[in-house]
């Protein structure tokens, strides 16, 4: 049984081998038989319904003319019809079942001889003579190249058990075939059988030909599809690790490259690292980066944690934003709980690393405007005098503190714990009141 459905695959499988293909290329093999099988077992569908119809159409010929037409009824050709249409039927329901579906290629043995031999062996038996069907047999084999057309050896097995069976019919009866017309000899019935199984079996060859260059085809597109597909998820995530979504998608349909809006609410933050420059000339320089990576990855999850926008890194610095680009009423309290939050996460970093890092923070709260400007190295920045502030709160603020604007203490007192600092100098700005963010309450 599996010999017709697997022994070229086989072969062609230790072909591959010997000649050293890669494994791509015998994957792709595999999926075409695969494929091919399919193939083969919707169109031997189509040709057994096509075939029943047309015995059927015989049937119901000899039927009218035993009603209408006596004389032109002739019951050994309904006893034939009939018989085909069992067989046919057979072969039918066998392709349902899951032996016929793994075995395709004898369904079309057993379809092509029901249409062939079974006729013949009935005139015969009935005859007592051997009479080749120069009209069915032709009609077959042409019907079945045009139906079916794939594995081209399959059809010339098929023809094959058609002759085996004409010429060892001619040695049981012990006489030679009775032919149908007086102009024909057998020299000429071999010669009109031979072209039309070579015509039948060269067509079926060059389609399959034609139909293996085109699923090859078909397939290296879609392969280049899924690569494509995987590449433009890469491109994107990528693109979204530097740009907002928001952005990102302005910016891939937009002609050009400087998109910058206003935002009139907003909280920025500022963080930076103490004492880092120092720190590094007596840390090795790739100890330094790794324990910063380490640092501000735990920020990226806050940040992710609080829905904020990271806009980048400075150095030892860590900037981040609230209420942009998609505004927000409570970017305030927002912040408030980021800066909470990374207090907590360094000190618990210190425990585990066996460190000792402390950190500045700023917070300013106010208008921005945002965007990406320039043609090369996209990044999403912020401008604005609220900015400014949040990085001079940072800078001008105490260790392990929480410095802020009267701006951020006026939205959060109700919910925070603060401490007046007190009037302090502020570079570019003169003499500013600020907190210090303790708490929640």
């Amino acid at each position: 049984m599996q010999l017709l459905s697997l022994s070229k695959t086989q072969l062609t499988s230790l072909i591959g081998k010997l000649m050293g293909k890669d494994p791509q290329t015998q994957a792709q093999i595999t999926d075409y038989d695969i494929w091919r099988r399919k193939f083969l077992q919707k169109r031997l569908r189509l040709g057994l319904r096509v075939a029943f119809c047309a015995f059927l159409s015989f049937i119901i010929l000899q039927l009218r003319n035993f009603l209408v037409r006596p004389e032109h009824f002739r019951p050994l050709a309904l006893t034939v019809h009939l018989a085909v249409e069992v067989t046919l039927s057979i072969c039918l329901l066998f392709l349902r079942t899951p032996q016929g579906r793994n075995s395709p290629g004898w369904v079309l043995l057993a379809f092509c001889w029901s249409m062939t031999i079974i006729p013949s062996f009935i005139l015969t038996t009935a005859n007592h003579s051997l009479e080749p069907d120069i009209l069915g047999w032709p009609l077959a084999f042409f019907g079945m190249a045009t139906l079916i057309p794939v594995r081209w050896w399959l059809h010339l097995l098929s023809q094959l058990g058609v002759f085996a069976y004409y010429f060892g019919m001619q040695l049981v009866l012990g006489k030679p075939a009775v032919m149908p017309a007086p102009w024909l000899n057998q020299a000429l019935l071999y010669l009109f059988l031979f072209w039309i199984c070579f015509i039948c079996n060269l067509s079926v060859y060059l389609y399959e030909r034609l139909q293996k260059a085109e699923f090859k085809a078909r397939r290296q597109m879609e392969i280049a599809y899924e690569q494509l597909a995987v590449e433009q998820a890469q491109s994107e995530r990528l693109l979204l690790n530097v740009l907002p979504r928001s952005i990102a998608d302005r910016l891939k349909q937009s002609t050009t490259t400087t998109l910058a809006e206003q935002f009139p609410e907003a909280s920025v933050l500022f963080a930076d690292i103490v004492g880092f420059t120092q720190l590094s000339t007596r840390i090795p320089p790739t100890e330094m980066v790794e324990l910063l990576n380490q640092i501000f990855s735990l920020f990226d999850q806050l940040a992710e944690k609080h829905d904020l926008e990271k806009i980048k890194t400075i150095g030892d610095a860590y900037l981040v934003v609230a209420g942009l680009p998609i505004p927000r009423t409570d970017h305030a309290r927002a912040i408030a709980d980021m800066a909470l939050d990374m207090q907590k996460a360094l000190a618990e970093f210190n425990i585990v690393a066996g460190q000792d890092f402390r950190i500045r923070i700023g917070i300013n709260t106010g208008p921005v405007v945002a965007g990406v400007i320039g043609l090369k190295k996209f990044i999403y920045d912020l401008w604005g005098d609220t900015v400014n502030i949040a990085s001079r709160m940072e800078s001008h603020g105490l260790p392990d503190c929480i410095q802020v604007t009267s701006e951020v203490y006026e939205l959060l007192k109700e919910e925070y714990i603060f401490q007046e600092r007190g009037v302090i100098s502020v570079k570019g700005r003169g003499e500013m009141t600020t907190y210090l963010m303790l708490g929640k309450r």
